[in-house]
């Protein structure tokens, strides 16, 4: 059955917002690709490179009322009369094959690369984490993971014990097992999530016991000496208690899935169980960091 697929052209600024909407509003995939032929020749440490003029693609189910997708987005991502969505019908194959195109190696801070599983990576010595894309999760191509990525990338996690808390795809997870990390432990609520962490698991030949994946509640597991939740402000906050007993003292939290404007809210809601730090800002996004108390 073909798919119906959603293109719309925004300035490098708002290609995440619109990604993130696209995703909220029932897409099983979105990829970013250039709008102007503007290539990307380097990725250098500490930058999420895309295009200054940016092809936003979200691939919806056929029966999905794409009328009321594309109203939504006009209205929540500020859409005007010039910014031109365009709404076309696309067999399986040739989603497939665009999907492979645009999909290639990213490198992630000084030693994280994610490489498709069809290609070889362009630093076999590198951390690679082999991926694909598959179901509805990331590739690492957005802000918030991609800070994620980094901050793991500069930590000594050897011998550690993490959790990743709404791991989606399993690319947080796997880049733990890869560092060092001695345990890891991925946590999600949705079965598809579980399924995607398992088979990415499997594609980078890591066994169960270094890296268990779980439904929420599970307890026969220690405490964390990291903690990485990559989900959204508003969850984030409900779960504070739930995150905050999952992590031992002197533990490091790092949350991430968070606009600008709703760190603050975040922050002071970890604020009785963690000391702050600073906050780091991409895109709009941001990525906060506390210490267990």
């Amino acid at each position: 059955m073909p798919w119906q697929q959603l293109k719309i052209r925004v300035p490098e600024a708002r290609a995440a917002l619109v990604e993130d909407l696209l995703s909220e509003l029932g897409a099983v995939s979105v990829t970013l690709q250039d709008g102007e032929d503007q290539p990307v020749f380097q990725i250098d440490p500490g930058t999420t490179p895309i295009w200054h003029n940016t092809e936003v693609v979200g691939l919806f189910e056929y029966d999905s009322p794409i009328l009321a997708v594309v109203a939504n987005l006009r209205a929540r991502a500020h859409l005007d009369d010039t910014d031109e969505v365009v709404v076309e019908e696309v067999a399986d194959t040739d989603w497939e094959r665009v999907c492979m195109q645009d999909f290639k190696p990213m490198r992630f801070g000084e030693r994280v690369w994610i490489c498709p599983s069809w290609e070889t990576p362009p630093e076999p010595n590198a951390v690679n984490i082999m991926l694909d894309p598959g179901l509805a999760f990331g590739t690492g191509t957005h802000p918030t993971t991609a800070l994620c990525l980094e901050w793991l990338d500069q930590q000594d996690l050897q011998g550690k014990t993490v959790i990743d808390y709404g791991c989606g795809s399993g690319v947080l997870a796997i880049a733990a097992v890869l560092l060092g990390a001695g345990r890891v432990i991925a946590i999600d609520n949705d079965p598809q999530a579980i399924i995607a962490t398992q088979s990415n698991r499997e594609l980078n030949q890591i066994i169960p016991a270094h890296l268990s994946v779980h439904l929420p509640g599970v307890t026969d597991h220690p405490r964390a000496d990291v903690l990485v939740a990559n989900i959204l402000s508003g969850p984030l906050e409900q779960l504070t208690p739930v995150i905050a007993a999952l992590v031992k003292p002197g533990g490091k939290l790092i949350l991430s899935g968070v606009l600008s404007q709703q760190t603050q809210s975040l922050m002071d809601s970890y604020q009785q169980f963690f000391t702050m730090l600073a906050p780091v800002t991409r895109d709009e996004w941001v990525r906060v960091e506390g210490v267990r108390r």
